[in-house]
Order: C-alpha cells, then structure tokens, then sequence
C-alpha cells in the first residue's frame, strides 16, 4: 500500500519515513465507525486520543521514528536499548525475561515483531520519559508493575499488548503523568489492570495532570481498577468491553472527572463508582452516556467532566458493536486483523 506523506504534516512525515519496518507490523486507521483523530492518520502509528495531543513541547507520539531500527533477542541487548539516548525503534524478537522494573528513556518505540513475542518477570518504568510507544507484546508474571507511567512523564502510547500476572498493576499512570493513551489491550484475568495517581495524598503532583484516553480494551474477567482513577481530569473511558469484572468497573474517586462512553459491560455488578468514593478514598466525578449494560448493576454517577473534545476530535462506536470488535482486535499478535482498523500496508 502506498501513499503520498508530502501533505502530511513533518512530524507524520517523520514517523512514517524513520520507521519503514514498524510500518510493516501495523494497519491503516478506520475510515469510519471507530474512534479516531480527525487529524490525517495514513497508519496506525499515530494513536487517538491524548498521546496525539500537541503539548508540553510534544507534538503528537512518534516514538523511535527517525532513529534506527533495532532487533533485541535477548535480555541484556533489551535493557541497552531501552536505556539509549537515541531516538529507537526496537523489535523485539522471542521471550525477553527480565527483572523489576527497567527504566525506558524517551524516543523509543518498543515493539513485538510476531504474534508471540513476550516480556515476563518484569516490567518497564517511564521516569520523567516522553514519546514512547509500546506495542504487540506480551507482559506475564512481572513482579512488581507490568508498565509503570509516573513521575512527569508525557506522550506514551500503550497499544495492541496482552497483560496477565503481574503481581500489582497491568499499567499504572501516576505522579504527575501526562497524555497518555491506553489502547486495544487485552487484561486476561488481571488483578489490578489500571490506576490513575497512586495515592489519595497525591493531589500536588497530580490534579491538573493525568489526562488519558482508554479506548477499545478487553477488560476480561479481569478483577479492578479499570481503571481506578484520583485527581486526573478528563479521564475518557472510550469504548470498552467489561466482561465478568469481579469487584468493579471504572472507580472515579478523590475529585478525579471520568468520562465513561459507547462501553459495553456484561455481568458486571459494579459498573462505575464515584459519588460514593471507593475504599478509603472520596467521592470522584463521572458522566455516562451511550454504554450498554447486560446482567450488569447501575452505573454510579455524580458531577459534571471536562469534555475530552476540548482536547480532541473522535467519534464513538455504537456500544453494541464493542464486544465483537475488541475481541478480535485487541491484545498482542492483532495488529494486522483488528476490526474495522483495514488492511495492512
């Protein structure tokens, strides 16, 4: 599939030209029926929601493009790259085993090239790092978090990856994180999948920050925090799937402003807190609307939301369509079959 990059603008041209062989991995955007930019997209490689946001100097999530290509077959080749001051796209081939979290500095794309390609036992921490993306790979067994986003980090994109077994979060954003876009992820019988901000003592680093789109996720049979969130406004929960969720839903908790929307939850008894709070933590704020809710309790709402289109254009799929689409679509290995998303260049 070819197309022209000379009216796009230079940081699309830049991430289309500087990352060929990612491009092989990846699929067009929707045409139609799927959230999206507005903003001319020729690839997948450029995500909806706030990690494409203009902001803090950023424009957009690019990654590694520009810089070069490099393959990590093993765990020491892996943590050299991540931990590089060049701008990388690195291809992870086969089951990287690694240890705690490993520090990924900023301009990197990290990318599984098969349908298999696998890190277990650890995790990847963002420290005040900017424009990464993660993308195709399995997370199983991390010790600690699986992918933790904190301390002021911005533009990270978490796209197309499969989370199970790690001992505390599938993706944490925390302290201060910033526009960052959670996407076409599958949480397999995860335990805590997503917190925003980590502490109800948080509120100097994080209110005014933590602002993320979670869009097209499978949420299955996975046991909270989908995600649990203090502080952060606006949180845009954008077309989920919620499949047998053991404790609840989405938590909005300490003031934080969510935006649940076009989610479908089946067999879920507690779709949505906040006017309550949750645990030892007070009362958020929440807007529902389009969601579809099947064997499922009532939605707790309360408050008023930043609307996210102050911050970005979308559409919404129909919630009715969400199942079916985010099961073929999300987790590791289908990038090239997502529904709706086209053919693969």
């Amino acid at each position: 599939m070819a197309f022209n990059t000379r009216k796009l603008p230079a940081f699309r041209r830049a991430a289309i030209t500087g990352a060929a062989a990612l491009l092989a991995l990846t699929v067009s955007h929707p045409v139609q029926g799927t959230a999206r930019n507005s903003a001319p997209a020729a690839a997948a490689d450029v995500p909806l929601g706030f990690a494409s946001v203009n902001a803090l100097g950023q424009n957009g999530t690019t990654g590694g493009a520009g810089g070069r290509t490099v393959t990590a077959t093993n765990a020491a080749q892996f943590l050299e790259y991540i931990d590089s001051l060049e701008p990388l796209v690195i291809q992870v081939s086969g089951t990287i085993s690694i240890t705690s979290k490993q520090g990924v500095r900023p301009n990197k794309t990290i990318v599984g090239v098969g349908s298999s390609d696998h890190i277990t036992g650890g995790g990847l921490d963002f420290y005040r790092s900017y424009n990464v993306i993660v993308r195709n790979l399995r997370f199983t067994d991390a010790e600690d978090d699986a992918v933790n986003i904190g301390q002021q980090s911005h533009h990270i994109w978490i796209d197309h990856n499969t989370f199970s077994g790690a001992v505390d979060g599938s993706v944490d954003i925390v302290r201060g994180a910033d526009y960052v876009t959670v996407s076409w992820n599958h949480f397999d019988h995860s335990d805590k999948s997503m917190l925003i901000s980590h502490s109800d003592g948080a509120a100097g680093t994080d209110v005014g920050h933590l602002k993320v789109t979670i869009d097209h996720n499978f949420f299955d049979h996975s046991r909270q925090r989908h995600p649990r969130v203090r502080f952060g406004e606006p949180v845009h929960v954008l077309n989920n799937y919620f499949l047998s969720n053991e404790l609840y839903g989405v938590a909005s908790t300490e003031n934080a402003g969510v935006l649940v929307e076009g989610n479908y939850f089946e067999n879920v008894a507690h779709p949505l807190h906040s006017a309550g709070g949750y645990a030892d933590s007070g009362p958020g704020r929440a807007v529902q609307r389009g969601n579809v809710f099947v064997g499922s309790g009532t939605p707790e709402t309360a408050g008023t939301v930043v609307e996210p289109r102050t911050y970005y254009p979308y559409t919404v799929d129909p919630a009715q369509s969400v199942p079916a689409a985010v099961r073929a679509g999300a987790g590791a290995g289908k990038l090239a079959v997502a529904a709706g998303q086209g053919a693969p260049l």
